[in-house]
């Protein structure tokens, strides 16, 4: 995927969408093309929640539409869409939904998700969670 121009402007019917769990849909704007940093949507829908976990890598980013209940490290907040965070590597966060729209957060992450990368690219060789 690396071998493709980055795109100067992202048409959001042409990302690429995938279904992580139950409840969470990502959709990856930026970072298939060799860039240092991911930019993507990452959509829990009412009434989920993503589990408390963390990664290496710095995670940024504006609450995008919706309400959630936001863990991160040892502090929890309601956030709305206008909100911003900082998720320094390896702090464990979670989220759940609250309300009957979906909650989306802009999320940017150095370095690259990878690991979505290679999730994405295993469901387009399947076929399934791709959202194409």
């Amino acid at each position: 995927m690396t071998e493709e121009k980055t795109p100067y402007f992202i048409d959001l019917e042409d990302t690429p969408r995938l279904t992580q769990m139950l409840g969470l849909e990502t959709t990856i704007l930026t970072g298939l093309h060799g860039e240092r940093m991911m930019m993507v949507l990452n959509a829990t829908s009412p009434g989920y929640t993503v589990p408390m976990h963390s990664h290496p890598h710095e995670q940024t980013g504006v609450v995008y539409a919706g309400r959630a209940v936001l863990h991160i490290g040892d502090e929890e907040r309601i956030v709305e869409k206008g909100d911003f965070y900082c998720i320094p590597a390896n702090v464990p966060h979670s989220d759940t939904c609250i309300g009957g729209e979906p909650f989306v957060m802009l999320d940017i992450f150095n370095p690259v998700r990878e690991d979505f990368i290679e999730k994405f690219k295993q469901a387009s060789e399947t076929g399934k969670g791709t959202g194409e």
